[in-house]
C-alpha cells in the first residue's frame, strides 16, 4: 500500500522531492520506494528529463486504476470534512486567460460578495495555453480557466465551461458594413490578427490556406479585448469571439457578420490538478465556477 501511495504521488508531482513532501516522507525514502516499485514491476516507470520525471507506458497504464483504488480506500476510511463557504475564510488562487477575466470574473466576484464574504480570489494571468499546466504543477494556482492545454496528462483534469463563436467585425463607418460579408469582400479588407504568442498566422489564416487563399494583415495584437476599439476607429476588420465584441465599449460602433468561412467554436475549460480533485473546498470552488459559467 505504501508503494502505491508513493507511485500515485510521483505520477501527480513528476518530482521525487515534491512527491516526498506530498506523502510526508524524506526524499531518500521516496527514492527507495521508487527503486522497490521498479524491481517489483520490472519496469523503470519514470525517466528523468529536464522538465521532471516522464512516466513510461507501463506507468501511464497503472496511473488511473491506482489513483481510483486509493480514492476508494480514502473514502471508505476517512470522513471528509464539509466545506461551508458562507462561513469560511479562504483565498482561492485562480489562473485566468484574458477572455474569462472579462467575461466570467465579474459574475464570480458578484456572487462571492453577496453571499460568501470570507471567500476571496487571488487571480494570476497567463496567455500561453500550456502555462496553466506549469502553474498547477507548481501549486501556484488551485485551478485555471482557459483554452485546453495541448498536452494534458492523467494528472491534469479539464471540464468545458464556456463556448463562443467567431464573428467578423467592421466599423459601422466602413463601406464593407453596407452589404453582406462575402469572401471576396472579406479578402479585400485589411485585417487584425490576435496572437498572444506573437505568431503571424492564426486559425483564420490556416482555414484560408486550405482554400489556397490569404488575407491581408495590417496589425497583430496579443490582447483580444483591444481589437474592437481599434476596428471601430479604422477601416480594418477582425474575426474574433462574439462576446469580445459585445463586451466592448465600442460595440455600438461595430457591425457584426458571420465569417464567410467555416470556423469552429472555441471552448474554454476549467483546468485543475488531480491532487486537488477530491478536496472538499476545491470541489466546491469548481462547482461554483461551473454554475456561474452555465448562467452566461
Amino acid at each position: 500500500m505504501n508503494l502505491l501511495v508513493a507511485f500515485n504521488a510521483l505520477m501527480n508531482e513528476r518530482n521525487v522531492t515534491r512527491a516526498a513532501t506530498q506523502v510526508g516522507v524524506s526524499q531518500p525514502a521516496m527514492s527507495a520506494a521508487l527503486s522497490r516499485l521498479r524491481n517489483l514491476l520490472g519496469d523503470p516507470l519514470f525517466q528523468r528529463s529536464s522538465v521532471g520525471l516522464i512516466p513510461t507506458p507501463r506507468a501511464r497504464d497503472l496511473a488511473s486504476p491506482v489513483a481510483a483504488a486509493l480514492r476508494q480506500i480514502e473514502l471508505a476510511m476517512v470522513s471528509q470534512p464539509v466545506f461551508q463557504p458562507e462561513t469560511a475564510s479562504v483565498t482561492f488562487k485562480l489562473g485566468l486567460q484574458d477572455y474569462p477575466t472579462v467575461v466570467l470574473l465579474p459574475a464570480l466576484l458578484e456572487a462571492l460578495e453577496q453571499t460568501m464574504p470570507g471567500v476571496s480570489l487571488n487571480v494570476l494571468a497567463f496567455n500561453d495555453r500550456d502555462a496553466a499546466v506549469d502553474l498547477l504543477d507548481a501549486g501556484v494556482i488551485d485551478a485555471a480557466i482557459g483554452v485546453s492545454p495541448t498536452n494534458t496528462d492523467a494528472r491534469i483534469l479539464t471540464r468545458p465551461l464556456l463556448r463562443d463563436e467567431f464573428v467578423t467585425i467592421v466599423s459601422s463607418d466602413n463601406l464593407a458594413a453596407r452589404s453582406p460579408m462575402n469572401l471576396n469582400t472579406y479578402l479585400d479588407l485589411q485585417h487584425v490578427l490576435v496572437s498572444p504568442e506573437g505568431q503571424l498566422h492564426g486559425l483564420v489564416d490556416q482555414t484560408l490556406a486550405q482554400q489556397g487563399k490569404k488575407r491581408k494583415l495590417a496589425l497583430t495584437l496579443p490582447q483580444i479585448f483591444a481589437v474592437p476599439a481599434v476596428v471601430a476607429r479604422t477601416n480594418m476588420a477582425a474575426t474574433i469571439l462574439k462576446r469580445v465584441a459585445l463586451h466592448s465599449q465600442a460595440s455600438h460602433r461595430l457591425i457584426l457578420f458571420p465569417p464567410p468561412l467555416a470556423l469552429p467554436e472555441i471552448v474554454f475549460h476549467l483546468i485543475w490538478h488531480r491532487r486537488s480533485d477530491n478536496h472538499p473546498a476545491q470541489l466546491w470552488f469548481r462547482e461554483f465556477i461551473a454554475k456561474h459559467s452555465a448562467a452566461l
